[in-house]
């Protein structure tokens, strides 16, 4: 239509004013090979991940077997050193490492700290140079266990049944990986398992193929993709394939015992997307669908193309909302740091309010009074950004949502429906921060946020009522 293009473009030329807070610089990557470092910088979580190479994709072919929990794997990446290397970093918590090659030549390697395996090639690696790694590996995988949410990462079921599920940290627990949002991979995974069992992953679904002891299952997610978001699930599925309109594949996955409330939430998936593609817009990721444990864990969880929903929350609309509403802001745009997390349940928490409003009528700005006038002075503590480690999934949920929509009166519709819409698109495949965000939302609003930004986001305490009844807004009677 007449100025859309104009417009699109002049996004463009305004985010990429905001660019650029969160690059590495280069360094000396040009001088003589050295390790490359073991950790990718998160403040948080400073282990986690590793410098010095990029992976373009991973392609990891496993066996497991439900009764020994034995799991047998063969990962193959294919990266570009970012520095000349002497040597460099892979994440993996447990497991036993049986062999390791670098461009097709054995490579020595050690393991040290609780997660990191260091890999010695037999010659140095140049800056710029593509490469190929091939990690052969076994045992039994185990979670991590997290104070606030529990296991996290490969987990089993009472029923003998298997799935993959943690943030930030769960792809280690099963394959060898740079553990950090900012190295996203294709992800292709051929998993061989006893034939009674089923399997579902990420991405699009390919051909399985009869082989020794059981048949090998395999998936494809050509979309790069954040390490935690990965996931493979292992039951007695009884799955759904649909389509939505524009071919994308949907396919859904239900444990035994999953109650029909479930399947009947599921699949209003083509509705839900199309509704949040009006938004956030276009959806960012090559497959769609569910997978729905019947088992209790202590969140649901978005991983890609794919989210998975314990017991506790299948069949909730809502949930099905957040957690798809992911797949623009946390999914196809990760957090640059892990303080940053707001970027990504903030947003999946007011998609809820969006969902409500625009499917059963509810008043937003009444909701909103009715939240403000109820929360006691400690609810207002609760930190938006840079909360500290270990305490990322709490305030984002609740103040979060109420955070957004004080931004949409304060700016604007118009303006907030621009910066919903064109901020998952511009960042897509990306990373971005808070501060870039603001910026963003700053030059499309024409105005200092500052204020805002300060009360809300990066402060503690009730905001002044400036910003905490701006635009139509108004103190519940």
């Amino acid at each position: 239509m007449r100025g859309q293009k104009p417009v699109v473009v002049a996004a463009a030329v305004v985010a990429s004013l905001c660019l650029g807070a969160g690059v590495a610089a280069a360094g000396d990557g040009w001088g003589p090979a050295r390790p490359g470092s073991d950790g990718a910088g998160d403040s948080y979580y400073p282990q986690d991940g590793n410098g010095g190479y990029d992976v373009a994709d991973y392609n990891l072919k496993v066996g497991y077997d439900p009764a020994s929990h034995q799991l047998t794997g063969v990962q193959d990446i294919s990266a570009r050193a970012t520095q000349s290397l002497s040597s460099f970093d892979l994440d993996l918590h447990g497991l036993t490492v049986d062999s390791v090659k670098v461009d097709g030549r054995d490579a020595k390697f050690s393991r040290t700290g609780d997660h990191e395996l260091v890999i010695t090639p037999s010659r140095a690696l140049w800056r710029g140079q593509n490469f190929a790694v091939e990690i052969a590996y076994h045992g039994v995988p185990a979670p991590i266990q997290d104070p606030l949410l529990g296991p996290n990462g490969w987990q089993y079921t009472p029923g003998g049944a298997t799935f993959v599920a943690g943030e930030p940290k769960s792809a280690t627990t099963w394959y060898p990986v740079n553990d950090t949002p900012l190295d996203k991979a294709t992800f292709h995974l051929a998993i061989t398992v006893p034939d009674e069992w089923g399997v579902i992953a990420n991405g699009r679904e390919k051909p399985s193929v009869k082989a020794p002891g059981g048949t090998t299952h395999v998936w494809a997610e050509e979309t790069p993709i954040v390490p935690y978001m990965t996931t493979v699930a292992i039951d007695k599925w009884t799955f759904d394939r649909q389509k939505r309109k524009d071919g994308t594949p949907i396919v859904s996955a239900f444990a035994p015992g999953v109650p029909d409330s479930a399947k009947q939430a599921e699949a209003r998936l083509p509705e839900i997307l199309d509704f949040l593609e009006s938004k956030f817009g276009k959806y960012p990721v090559d497959a769609a669908g569910g997978i729905f444990l019947n088992a209790q864990i202590g969140f649901s969880l978005e991983t890609m193309s794919r989210p998975i929903y314990s017991g506790g929350w299948a069949g909730v609309v809502p949930v099905i909302v957040h957690e798809n509403a992911h797949q623009w802001y946390g999914d196809s745009v990760a957090v640059e740091h892990w303080k940053d997390v707001c970027l990504n349940e903030c947003f999946a928490s007011y998609a809820e309010w969006l969902w409500d409003e625009a499917k059963e009528g509810a008043d937003l700005n009444k909701q909103y009074a009715d939240e403000v006038k109820k929360r006691p002075a400690a609810f207002w503590n609760g930190k938006l950004y840079d909360m500290g480690p270990g305490k990322e999934f709490t305030s984002v949920y609740s103040k979060g949502p109420l955070m957004l929509h004080a931004l949409r009166n304060y700016i604007g519709q118009p303006a907030f429906d621009f910066v919903l819409k064109t901020w998952p698109s511009l960042h897509r495949g990306g990373n971005g921060s808070m501060q870039e965000f603001q910026c963003y939302t700053e030059l499309v609003a024409h105005r200092s946020l500052k204020g805002f930004f300060d009360a809300w986001v990066y402060g503690t305490g009730k905001p002044a009522d400036q910003y905490l009844f701006p635009g139509g807004l108004k103190p519940a009677a």
